[in-house]
């Protein structure tokens, strides 16, 4: 038996971009919800440098206190949650509005990676930026020869 993963977004809409794919010759197993444009998990970008990981969330709208990043083990966990409720009243109406939005990212880090110590974020125009340095390398011992007795 064969495992499928199974996607009903684009049932009601047969010629959408998904259903497409499949018909040439793409294979929907592989491809991740969290890819899905209609995703609510930001995007996000990784670069390893010289001495650190430089990791960017895009996550506009939301403040600094909205998000949450914790390091557990070798676990990198962000999430953020943000709640707006605003109400508007006249003389003959009343209008309210209210929006709740959050999402949690889960990545695994790098053997490399120095949690202990080397860890920093920011969020600047809606970017959360965070900078996990490297351990050092351990400098190669010199090269000796062992006697055979």
């Amino acid at each position: 038996m064969t495992l499928v993963k199974f996607n009903n977004r684009n049932r009601l809409f047969p010629w959408s971009q998904g259903r497409l794919r499949s018909l040439l010759g793409y294979d929907p197993f592989f491809e991740d919800d969290l890819l899905a444009e209609d995703s609510d998990m930001p995007a996000m970008n990784v670069k390893e440098l010289d001495k650190e990981y430089e990791i960017e969330f895009a996550a506009p709208g939301f403040t600094k206190d909205d998000f949450n990043v914790t390091i557990e083990g070798d676990i990198l966990n962000v999430s953020g949650e943000k709640s707006t409720d605003k109400q508007e009243t006249e003389e003959n109406y009343t209008r309210r509005e209210f929006s709740y939005s959050s999402f949690n990212r889960s990545l695994k880090l790098p053997t490399n990676v120095n949690a202990d110590k080397k860890v920093k974020a920011t969020y600047n125009d809606g970017i959360l930026k965070l900078n996990l340095g490297k351990k050092e390398e351990t400098s190669a011992q010199s090269k000796r020869k062992i006697e055979i007795l």
